[in-house]
């Protein structure tokens, strides 16, 4: 199998503004050439395009396609399930919506420490197992949004999983959100196959600033065709060993011929490029907003354990990027004090080996995630 996969979350629209608005025909040619390339892997999802990706898999794909010319992947709705009964009634709804019998790969969608709690208690993990057993998915698994000790965790509890899908870019590989390097080593130490998203960040890494830019550019120059910055970061992901398939949520014809261009006789990451990535994230971080190192020293300090170091990363991060999370928010506050909530003790400031001012940053924080 090539490495290349076709994430359906950011399929052509006919209206930018509906989501559901899917242009099925660009969506058929997109589907003929990357079958015609020799890819495969197609990854879909109950909510995707407000719920529209799954029927629109089924025209481009399941009904003109013999089904086993293709790999195809789906995920179980886990932030809906509020009883245990629910994800049989969710998997006949996708198995209807794909129309097809059985998936190839088959995930609990988006786990975190706070849905892995919900999905325990309905017996998610034993839902799927059943499912495998009974030949209607043939590897099962889980999607991924947290840090590395929570991976571990459920990795630990759940040996029978054959794989993990993680947010993986060369952005976020030391990063203190998404953890992409950290998470790869836990899974790797478990000994599962890992799918990686997010290799592009959401296309933060598809436009680099004029500074990176400069240096991409430099590096390719008298290259012809000219890589795209994409390629850079969808290549990094893919050159990692234990990398089975990198998705790419493709939205045009275009975003499609560049990518399986360069993943049709796919090569790894030279150590040049490797340094190249390297200068490039150097430039993305200069953009940060707090010098943290996430020692959390401030931690052992806060008297209503306030989510400092994790609450930074995601300040920095939209520093970077200009995005929220607020999905990582709400993770990295289980059990913490929200930011809002800080003392004004300053116990914090008075530890901290960086001089931060915590009580400032944090107050910035609040008023761009707590506030509408």
């Amino acid at each position: 199998m090539k490495k290349l996969g076709f994430g359906t979350m950011r399929l052509p629209l006919l209206n930018p503004d509906d989501p559901s608005s899917i242009d099925l025909n660009q969506f058929m040619k997109m589907t003929d050439m990357f079958l015609e390339r020799g890819f495969t892997y197609f990854d879909t999802a109950y909510p995707y395009h407000q719920e529209c990706s799954e029927d629109a898999v089924r025209k481009a794909l399941v009904e003109r396609y013999p089904r086993d010319s293709y790999l195809l992947a789906d995920k179980m709705p886990i932030i809906r399930v509020r009883a245990s009964e629910d994800y049989a009634k969710f998997f006949a709804e996708q198995q209807k919506r794909c129309g097809v019998e059985y998936f190839d790969y088959y995930l609990l969608h988006n786990m975190g420490r706070d849905r892995y709690i919900e999905t325990e208690k309905h017996g998610g993990f034993q839902f799927i197992q059943k499912l495998k057993e009974q030949g209607y998915a043939r590897k099962i698994g889980f999607s991924f949004h947290d840090d590395a000790e929570t991976l571990d965790r459920i990795l630990s509890e759940h040996p029978e999983v054959d794989f993990v899908q993680i947010q993986l870019n060369y952005l976020d590989w030391d990063g203190g959100v998404a953890q992409s390097g950290k998470c790869y080593e836990t899974a790797v130490r478990h000994g599962k196959d890992v799918t990686v998203m997010e290799p592009v960040k959401g296309g933060t890494l598809a436009k680099l600033p004029d500074e990176a830019m400069k240096l991409f550019s430099e590096f390719y120059e008298g290259q012809e065709p000219l890589p795209s910055p994409s390629s850079l970061a969808v290549r990094y992901a893919a050159s990692l060993q234990h990398v089975k398939t990198v998705l790419s949520g493709m939205s045009s014809l275009e975003q499609l011929d560049d990518n399986t261009s360069y993943m049709s006789d796919f090569r790894q990451l030279s150590q040049d490029e490797r340094e190249l990535v390297e200068k490039i994230t150097a430039v993305l971080r200069r953009t940060v907003r707090v010098p943290c190192t996430s020692c959390r020293y401030c931690m052992e300090e806060c008297p209503i354990s306030v989510n400092i170091p994790e609450y930074f990363g995601l300040l920095n991060l939209h520093a970077v990027t200009g995005k929220k999370t607020n999905m990582y928010y709400k993770r990295f506050s289980m059990n913490h004090a929200k930011a809002s909530e800080c003392l004004k003790c300053g116990r914090c400031e008075a530890i901290c080996p960086q001089h931060i001012e915590i009580r400032k940053f944090l107050e910035e924080f609040a008023q761009l995630y707590e506030e509408e």
